[in-house]
């Protein structure tokens, strides 16, 4: 049995916005993110052991605000202070975690079904994001993540290209329909490609 993603009956393929006489290959591309394992992962205050000797997939866990650490199947970002989110297409990530940490000092959850990603990519990314969220876009660059708001919907920004702009953004399942308007709306003066 497949799994229904977040926006299996929402998010619409095709052209949208202002394309008039624009080459498509300039136009924004915003698509949902399917197959994608996410993993939060919190260490334990007790726990005895060193973050830095602990590799998943072969990625160290980053330790300073926002930074990602990734390869071309995984990325782990930092989510807050001994907390990380561990995103991958690889079938048996979760085997792989789990083999590799040990619950007695994380905690480690799968919350893949609980979380909507869409993914927006092009040159005027940034400037959709910029109409819905406080962030500083200007210094935000490739491999950095933030948690934040988007029209009051929580939302995790992770920037996983800059050649063109590209950002993968999760949310909560409940608020991916929303959120997914508001980021269709925001991407219409510019012109998308719904892929």
């Amino acid at each position: 049995m497949t799994a229904i993603t977040p926006l299996e009956f929402i998010h619409k393929k095709g052209i949208f916005g202002d394309h008039h006489k624009k080459n498509e290959s300039d136009l924004l591309k915003i698509s949902e993110v399917k197959n994608l394992t996410i993993i939060q992962v919190v260490q334990y205050k007790k726990s005895e052991v060193n973050i830095t000797e602990v590799k998943i997939d072969g990625l160290e866990f980053p330790e300073q605000n926002s930074n990602v650490t990734s390869n071309k199947d995984t990325r782990i970002l930092w989510s807050a202070p001994r907390t990380w989110l561990i995103l991958s297409n690889k079938e048996n990530i979760i085997d792989i975690v789990k083999k590799d940490l040990k619950e007695k000092y994380f905690a480690i959850t799968d919350i893949s079904h609980s979380r909507a990603v869409i993914q927006i990519k092009g040159m005027q990314a940034k400037e959709v994001l910029k109409k819905g969220s406080p962030i500083n876009f200007n210094e935000f660059d490739l491999n950095r993540c933030v948690g934040t708001v988007f029209h009051g919907i929580t939302i995790v920004i992770d920037s996983i290209s800059n050649d063109p702009d590209t950002f993968n953004l999760l949310t909560l399942r409940s608020f991916g329909e929303s959120f997914y308007h508001h980021i269709t709306d925001s991407a219409l003066e510019f012109g998308y490609v719904g892929v």
